[in-house]
């Protein structure tokens, strides 16, 4: 009898079980579902690699706490000191583009928030961004720590220079708008290397490439109107009308 019992105790434990609901979605895993299905597969993003990185890194994590609720919006935000965090469609464009693959070297230009090398770090192992202004560059470095992204390593520099010291690159991604190709990044960018990167004037239209090193030269392979804040050098002077910006947009 006392066996009987026992079965059917485990009975009722095990339908209690299956009965109990599964924990609920967050909202900000809610809003990178929506994001990802309505920003990014809803228009040209296919890899798969860049649309699950999308939907695993907490973007709202990102941006100033008053402007959470807005970060999974089709629109860049601002982040302080007269910078902003580009739209996820641009970000994502951008990391497909530079055709990331486990364990290659990139180099980011602009670090901002953090956004694309956490971004970035879902790919490979071995990421770098360097960060002209050093309150965002140690609230980047701080932000990635915290959620676990330990293989970024962010310092306060001249995007212009690169990185010399950890190049060759597989992939520069820059995230600000330069009037023409920094030398110095094109010979960082390894044999068959991708250059991602807004050119033109700041305050003005500018346009998106992506280029292929090829035979030691850049090959141009993609385009697109863009805007974005401009990259800007150590001691020189900021360009008047440097507000902000919409990256991504069209102006």
């Amino acid at each position: 009898m006392a066996s009987h019992l026992h079965f059917f105790c485990w009975v009722l434990m095990a339908v209690a079980g299956l009965a109990t609901p599964l924990p609920a979605q967050t909202w900000d895993e809610a809003a990178r579902e929506r994001m990802v299905a309505q920003q990014l597969k809803g228009r040209d993003i296919t890899d798969s690699r860049v649309l699950a990185a999308f939907a695993r890194v907490p973007r709202h994590r990102f941006v100033p706490e008053r402007l959470a609720s807005l970060a999974y919006g089709d629109h860049p935000l601002p982040i302080g000191s007269e910078q902003t965090i580009s739209q996820p469609y641009i970000v994502a464009l951008m990391t497909q583009w530079a055709e990331l693959q486990p364990g290659d070297k990139v180099l980011e230009i602009g670090a901002g928030s953090g956004y694309q090398a956490a971004i970035l770090a879902e790919l490979t192992d071995q990421v770098f961004t360097i960060e002209l202004l050093p309150e965002l560059a140690k609230a980047a470095a701080d932000r990635l720590k915290a959620l676990g992204y330990h293989q970024v390593r962010v310092k306060t520099g001249d995007g212009y220079q690169g990185w010399p010291r950890e190049a060759p690159f597989a992939a520069i991604l820059v995230t600000a708008a330069a009037r023409q190709v920094p030398p110095a990044l094109e010979a960082q960018l390894r044999e068959g290397g991708r250059l991602v990167i807004p050119v033109g004037p700041p305050g003005l239209p500018q346009t998106l490439i992506r280029y292929r090193k090829t035979g030691g030269k850049l090959t141009e392979e993609a385009r697109l109107p863009v805007r974005f804040v401009p990259l800007v050098q150590p001691g020189s002077q900021k360009d008047e009308g440097l507000q902000i910006l919409l990256p991504g947009l069209p102006p």
